[in-house]
């Protein structure tokens, strides 16, 4: 199957794309949990290498509770991307309701050692409709 990347934010040179799906036999609508798998492909178009150290992400499920999630890196890694190079990871999100939201940021690090934040663009969650959860009117 091959993913199209539904989303996109660009920061400085940086873009993030991000294609999200729904996982019905990782989800249990009658237990109140849903589950979504998400690829991130982050693209330095920029004219020096980064290396990403941290990420932050805001989840919001469909009753407005809002999660953050702060780590180094991204699944165990903290890429160094030259220009022109692109670094692909897969990670998933489970919510106890059948829709929310995602979004955040990454801190990158450049050569000379200065921080700065590249957005991660806003995606939502959302499960097909069922009779356990139907997404907001």
């Amino acid at each position: 199957m091959k993913e199209l990347f539904q989303h996109a934010a660009t920061t400085d040179g940086v873009t993030v794309r991000v294609a999200v799906n729904y996982l019905p036999e990782q989800s249990h609508p009658e237990a109140g949990k849903w589950f979504w798998v998400y690829h991130i492909r982050i693209e330095n178009g920029s004219h020096e290498p980064l290396r990403l150290r941290t990420r932050h992400w805001r989840i919001t499920d469909g009753r407005g509770m809002v999660n953050h999630v702060d780590g180094e890196g991204v699944v165990g890694e903290q890429p160094l991307l030259a220009p022109g190079q692109s670094h692909d990871y897969v990670s998933g999100c489970p919510l106890t309701t059948p829709f929310g939201s995602m979004e955040g940021f990454y801190t990158f690090q450049r050569a000379d050692g200065s921080p700065f934040e590249v957005r991660i663009p806003f995606f939502p969650l959302s499960a097909p409709e069922t009779a356990e959860g139907r997404p907001p009117n």
